[in-house]
């Protein structure tokens, strides 16, 4: 009971913040319609994530709080796993495949691009191999899989992390404007912002930030990319090992998939088994609405806790170097993945879902 209590005060906290930036997006709006004033709608999401990021940069988050703000990532989980039963199979399996080639080409230029500048700015091998990881995958959690896999230092792990995060941050901010100015719809923010975004639950956050229908998008693609996740930290563990620089990896067949299931995001299984449960009828219409509901109270404390684990402080001691092999990253990926996204829905009309 006192361990169950310990979380309390922070998921306290995340709900007073969640609730706190609903409340504005609402209050906000009503103002700005009752004074006949042009003002952007902004999102909750982003409101969330703005009252976090002030608490946690100025008066800073006592220790009472840090446990269950920690949860954020968990209730990120089980939104993404509630969210499955507004799809049937056919949409996930027509947008995945869409968003399955599109990822393997991006991953394919990024991660080159990445350890090249990574190389040209005297990292460390393993430094960028982490930095091409978290890019191209899926952020703070593919390189944590990845850390004993290739035997990484916790300074460079730190650095990559640290790097990541604060591409998220800026990702938040940067990505809902552009779709905007450039005029994407929902599903083409969406899967743009599940293809370029690293982390899942800025990913989530970004796609949310723009519309409701462009969430929705971002994270079933960003859950096609988070399945890929054993097989490239496979690759780069059977690299280093090659190297006598990491674990050796059994070379069995069965021993790989043992490897590969290990790293693979379990909720991903879950969003499909909620999905498949919705597509045969077996949850019923009420169901349905009362899963969407858990997802959105989900999804509130994850925005807030994104926002209270960004501290700009801690992110700035990680030198520059790190930084810049992230930014490189993040505006190649951004960029060919937009281009792709685009391309195939502009003119191949591949993949969209109605």
């Amino acid at each position: 009971m006192r361990g169950v209590l310990a979380y309390m005060p922070g998921i306290l906290l995340l709900i007073v913040i969640g609730l706190l930036g609903k409340y504005t997006e609402i209050w906000v709006n009503s103002f700005a319609k009752h004074h006949h004033w042009r003002f952007p709608d902004i999102e909750f999401v982003l409101w969330a994530i703005v009252f976090g990021l002030i608490i946690a940069n100025t008066v800073g988050v006592h220790r009472i709080f840090k446990p269950g703000i920690g949860t954020y990532e968990f209730w990120l989980k089980a939104g993404i796993v509630a969210l499955g039963s507004r799809f049937v199979l056919g949409d996930v399996a027509k947008l995945g495949g869409t968003s399955f080639v599109i990822i393997l080409i991006d991953m394919t230029v990024a991660g080159a691009i990445i350890l090249g500048a990574a190389r040209l700015l005297g990292l460390s091998g393993k430094l960028g191999s982490l930095l091409a990881i978290g890019t191209s995958i899926c952020g703070v959690s593919a390189i944590v899989a990845s850390r004993g896999a290739i035997r990484a230092r916790n300074e460079d792990v730190g650095y990559a992390i640290a790097a990541i995060l604060t591409l998220g941050a800026v990702s938040l901010f940067l990505f809902p404007v552009i779709g905007h100015g450039i005029g994407l719809s929902n599903h083409e923010f969406g899967l743009w912002a599940g293809l370029a975004v690293d982390n899942t639950a800025e990913t989530t956050a970004t796609g949310y930030a723009y519309s409701d229908a462009a969430g929705k998008v971002a994270v079933l693609v960003k859950s096609t990319r988070n399945a890929l996740i054993g097989f490239v930290v496979l690759g780069f563990g059977l690299y280093w090992s090659s190297r006598g620089e990491a674990d050796a990896i059994a070379p069995g067949v069965r021993a790989k998939a043992s490897f590969v299931w290990e790293k693979f995001p379990k909720f991903v299984l879950g969003f499909l088994a909620v999905s498949a449960l919705a597509t045969v009828h077996w949850i019923s219409a009420k169901q349905i609405t009362n899963l969407a509901n858990v997802s959105r109270w989900a999804f509130l404390l994850t925005f807030a806790g994104v926002g209270l684990n960004t501290n700009f402080r801690e992110l700035g001691r990680t030198g520059w170097r790190p930084l810049v092999v992230a930014v490189v990253g993040l505006a190649v990926v951004a960029t060919v993945s937009l281009g792709l996204v685009l391309f195939t829905s502009r003119v191949l009309h591949w993949g969209l879902v109605d």
